[in-house]
């Protein structure tokens, strides 16, 4: 019954934007990324009188992308992709009585409101107002105001950067209520967690950019073995956390990328990696690869490419990709694995043709 009384009512009062609210439209505090540096990218304001709807949105933090969208991290795993929606906290009794009756009322005096739609509505105001409800969902009375401050009322969020519409409005329940310090009750399955944020600040994470250090630097020679490296101090762990807090309720989640190793692409099949593989694995000290010194020319770099033909008048571009080991901590001691990550970037080399070479 409550699935087909659901699917009733939303076909037409879901139109007021009643069980569907959108609590992450892009409204930035715009600030600087930092890798891990604690830079931070706020969802503050909103349209809502109250504040409240402000205070129920997701703040991010850490090493995050600074205009609000997805980071720049790439999953391993091709099926993962972060929850299109969830139900998040978002007014108290009073305040949600106040939008909600305001909207039914108005709708209902549209002009050529009847039928099923007026019938929808008639069910929607009885299930707040006249404790109207079905299984395993109660009605309220009065939209629950002799309770105002001691819990409040969820709705559905739409996560603004998932493109599949129908995944987004996936989450069609009925605004519910939940008092302060409980768990929303079961059969809300997408109700947010700390599992939910971790995956959101995974969406969110912007990892430091990837330039190897190279051994000839920018231009090289065919046959001649060309290291590559990275410092530790080059590309440390980073993190990012997502975060809610609303007067009753808070939950946060910490999500941390370590990286693992590099991978090399010379840009031509001209070409040798070292070592073959073109994985070149982290060192004990943090760092890949070693840097070349002298002394060295005679020796094979534990990471780096040999060319085996000049890029004439152009260039290969060399693509560099560090893989992530991605896990996260939240509210409660939560924690657990998420997809490794990889971020890359390319870098433009030059080899020329010299048979005789000194260094």
């Amino acid at each position: 019954m409550r699935g087909s009384l659901r699917a009733f009512i939303g076909a037409t009062a879901l139109t007021l934007a009643l069980s569907t609210i959108i609590l992450t439209e892009p409204a930035y505090a715009a600030k600087p990324v930092g890798s891990d540096k604690g830079a931070t990218t706020e969802q503050t304001g909103g349209g809502d009188a109250t504040g409240i709807y402000a205070a129920a949105r997701i703040t991010y933090s850490g090493s995050v992308a600074g205009d609000g969208g997805t980071g720049n991290v790439t999953s391993s795993d091709v099926n993962w992709t972060p929850p299109p929606c969830w139900y998040a906290p978002y007014l108290g009794a009073k305040d949600f009585k106040k939008k909600m009756s305001k909207d039914i009322e108005s709708q209902m005096n549209a002009p050529g409101m009847g039928g099923h739609a007026g019938a929808a509505l008639s069910e929607l105001q009885r299930h707040y107002e006249d404790e109207y409800g079905w299984t395993d969902t109660p009605g309220y009375k009065d939209y629950n105001v002799d309770k105002d401050g001691e819990g409040m009322f969820w709705a559905a969020v739409e996560n603004p950067d998932e493109p599949d519409l129908l995944k987004r409005s996936s989450c069609n329940d009925l605004p519910f209520w939940v008092d302060n310090g409980e768990a929303p009750p079961p059969q809300y399955e997408e109700a947010i967690t700390p599992e939910i944020l971790a995956a959101l600040a995974y969406q969110h994470m912007q990892l430091p950019d990837t330039e190897v250090s190279l051994a000839p630097e920018g231009t090289t020679k065919v046959n001649l073995p060309t290291w590559a490296w990275l410092d530790k101090a080059v590309f440390d762990e980073v993190q990012a956390t997502a975060a809610i807090n609303v007067p009753g309720f808070a939950l946060q989640a910490t999500t941390t990328a370590k990286p693992v190793s590099l991978k090399l692409e010379p840009g031509t099949a001209d070409a040798e990696t070292y070592p073959a593989s073109g994985e070149c694995t982290i060192n004990d000290d943090g760092s890949i690869g070693e840097p070349y010194a002298k002394g060295k020319a005679d020796r094979t770099p534990p990471c780096g490419i040999k060319y085996l033909r000049s890029s004439g008048n152009g260039t290969y571009n060399l693509q560099a990709t560090i893989t992530w080991d991605i896990a996260w901590t939240g509210t409660g001691g939560a924690g657990g694995d998420l997809p490794d990550g990889t971020f890359g970037s390319d870098q433009a080399v030059t080899v020329q043709e010299i048979q005789a070479i000194n260094r």
